[in-house]
């Protein structure tokens, strides 16, 4: 579904991004981790559209992503830190957000219902908390029944039990067939979720792996333990 081959980016001198390829398909859960500064978010940017790489290729069933923009309606993305119009009321960015999609589209409430965000829907963005905040991103990655879900930090700022209502959403559409992308510092949210292992550091792939290889190479029984066997392996290396 998305391939990617010799992805390169540099922001002035410094280079990000040193020739990632790998391809993911439907059904995948992939745990995208690595140290900071480690080219993670640039390279969820530029599967976005959001950065334009300096060379390589990304493709989205087998189209190159800058040649057709409309790819991007057929994935829900989730930022680290979500921005939005200070002085629109939530129901307000929830609509415009409705607005963009074409008709046709099917909406998906049930995390919506699950937060109870119409408690919050006549509050300005500017007022809501951080964690209230990342609700909102939450619902709004959510909101469309697409085929493809990025989610950078997804539980940044969430009480534990916001936290479980979005993990039990994400195992939800695993279930579906979904390719989903998970970027998170937090190891032991991927337990139970994550199928397989992107671990980038220095630009670079350094390891991309079903977590079933991973325990099994590992010897370890969590994905978390294997996850850090993994990142301590590559420690002196970046």
């Amino acid at each position: 579904m998305i391939s990617i081959r010799n992805l390169q980016k540099s922001f002035g001198k410094l280079r990000v991004l040193h020739g990632i390829s790998l391809e993911m398909h439907p059904g995948q859960v992939v745990a995208l981790i690595g140290p900071n500064a480690s080219g993670k978010t640039t390279l969820l940017k530029c599967i976005l559209g959001m950065v334009v790489p300096d060379s390589g290729l990304i493709e989205f069933d087998g189209k190159a992503v800058n040649q057709e923009v409309s790819y991007r309606k057929y994935i829900g993305y989730m930022p680290q830190i979500g921005r939005y119009p200070e002085n629109m009321r939530v129901r307000q960015v929830m609509k415009m957000m409705i607005d963009l999609y074409p008709d046709g589209a099917v909406i998906d409430n049930e995390l919506a219902n699950a937060f109870s965000l119409h408690s919050m829907d006549q509050k300005f963005m500017r007022t809501l908390s951080g964690g209230s905040r990342q609700k909102v991103s939450a619902v709004l990655a959510f909101l469309f029944d697409v085929p493809v879900l990025i989610l950078d930090e997804p539980t940044a700022g969430l009480d534990p039990i916001s936290a479980e209502i979005l993990r039990q959403k994400i195992l939800h559409e695993r279930e579906k067939g979904k390719l989903i992308i998970i970027s998170s510092h937090v190891l032991s949210e991927l337990e139970g979720i994550a199928t397989d292992i992107l671990y980038v550091a220095d630009g670079k792939v350094k390891t991309y792996q079903p977590i079933t290889e991973l325990l099994e190479e590992t010897g370890t029984s969590h994905t978390r333990e294997a996850i850090l066997e993994i990142m301590n392996r590559h420690a002196g290396n970046h």
